[in-house]
């Protein structure tokens, strides 16, 4: 999501955390200042909802749950909105977020790209549950995982790959992942897709 750096104000976190509850407006608490959170495009939110549906479904009658937008994480005294994430055993915690989720999905855009891959990646590292970050481009396609067991070297997968998600154990096809998603690649990929089927 995208976020609006004009609009910050230094708080305490007890007031944000209060703040969050009653506010019409989304905003990610970094290093004491808030952040309001705008809204997202339509590539961003197909994308989001595809990777929380597949999650979902794969994780039913499981221990863990997968949650979209709106459960902030903690890190480093930081908080976080991240567009997917799943946390496992965690119905004791607090309500409005968690601080031991065990893969993060972030869809990136121009305006948020370095943020997710560079200050969220090292708050979220910091996170000892945490087993995977993936970061997915909505203009393009290219999904970056990055693993805690790989020491969180970045993988890239595009059409044509598949992608295990070891933290939940779910592979899925990158197609899959951008689904309805009307972008340059994704037109080429099912054009092709059509020229092969009308020639065979």
């Amino acid at each position: 999501m995208v976020a609006n750096l004009a609009e910050k104000h230094f708080i305490s976190e007890a007031d944000y955390l209060e703040g969050e509850k009653i506010s019409d407006i989304k905003h990610e608490y970094i290093d004491g200042e808030v952040y309001a959170m705008a809204g997202a495009s339509r590539k961003h939110n197909i994308v989001s909802a595809n990777i929380a549906r597949l999650f979902g479904n794969h994780l039913e009658n499981t221990p863990c749950a997968t949650f979209i937008a709106d459960l902030k994480v903690k890190a480093e005294g930081d908080f976080y909105y991240p567009d997917v994430l799943v946390a496992c055993n965690d119905d004791e915690g607090d309500d409005y977020y968690t601080d031991s989720p065990i893969i993060i999905i972030e869809v990136l855009s121009k305006s948020t790209r370095r943020r997710d891959k560079v200050t969220k990646m090292n708050a979220y590292r910091t996170i000892p549950e945490l087993k995977e970050y993936v970061l997915i481009e909505q203009n393009q396609v290219d999904v970056e995982v990055c693993r805690r067991s790989n020491n969180w070297f970045s993988e890239h997968y595009f059409l044509g790959d598949e992608v295990t998600f070891e933290s939940i154990d779910l592979t899925l096809s990158v197609e899959s992942i951008y689904q309805r998603v009307n972008n340059e690649d994704m037109q080429d990929y099912l054009q092709k897709l059509q020229s092969e089927k009308t020639e065979s």
